[in-house]
């Protein structure tokens, strides 16, 4: 199938996907700053694409569509800089209950939620769980970066996993949206290390504006990043993607 796009497909060719049990990847972002190089869409770009190219691969061996992308998230932490918008959590909850509840009514029942954001990932294992319950159908959740970790591990220089705005998130874009980078100031576009909350080991957790982080806005070194890099982790995480839609999670 060469279109897995949801909202470019028809009504009859969605109905036939349904009648077919076809998978639904629902990529969730946030629109927040990524520094001074970087689009404020980056999360929402990135989960998007991934999950296209996982539909892609997928596709070859069994029905999948795309929904649209939730373009917000939960980025209270981000406030400070400008540029964001942030959703609550009973909202972010809610937007996810009725896209699911449609994506149900629609005929489907395999619904796997894909996130492209670090300030999500808590919330969201813990909305997996409601969602599942409230609408009695097995949600399953994954963050591209993580089902992705090995690929992102090993082709990255200056770290082991995604940040913010930094070599990751910036070779991915300049292989995807390369019209969408600021050149004129990567030199400018580097920050402190940081471990994403959801897999910080620190005994205590709580709430930091990303401003005390990194005056930047950047956490990592988006200097080092390069489109070859991008294309690498985009494609790792794509096939890493297509592989947990393939060993079919909700057959558990």
């Amino acid at each position: 199938m060469s279109e897995v796009q949801w909202n470019r497909l028809t009504a009859a060719q969605i109905r036939a996907l349904a009648a077919q049990d076809a998978v639904v990847l629902l990529p969730v972002g946030a629109t927040e700053q990524h520094g001074p190089h970087l689009p404020t869409g980056v999360d929402d770009f990135l989960a998007a694409e991934v999950c296209r190219r996982a539909a892609l691969l997928a596709s070859e061996h069994t029905g999948v569509v795309v929904t649209p992308s939730i373009p917000t998230g939960l980025s209270e932490h981000h406030m400070a800089f400008g540029g964001t918008i942030t959703l609550s959590l009973p909202t972010l909850h809610a937007l996810l209950r009725d896209v699911c509840r449609s994506v149900i009514r629609a005929g489907f029942s395999r619904i796997l939620i894909v996130n492209g954001h670090g300030g999500n990932m808590t919330a969201l294992n813990a909305l997996t769980t409601e969602l599942t319950a409230e609408l009695a159908t097995p949600i399953a959740f994954a963050s591209y970066f993580g089902a992705g970790r090995e690929v992102v591990r090993d082709t990255l220089e200056t770290q082991n996993g995604l940040m913010h705005a930094c070599e990751g998130e910036t070779s991915m874009m300049m292989a995807a949206y390369p019209e969408l980078i600021h050149r004129e100031h990567l030199a400018e576009a580097h920050g402190p290390q940081i471990t994403l909350p959801a897999e910080s080991t620190e005994p205590v957790y709580m709430a930091v504006s990303f401003d005390r982080i990194t005056k930047s806005g950047v956490a990592g070194d988006a200097r080092v990043a390069s489109p070859q890099k991008g294309e690498t982790m985009l494609s790792g995480c794509a096939r890493a993607l297509a592989d947990i839609i393939l060993r079919d999670p909700w057959a558990r």
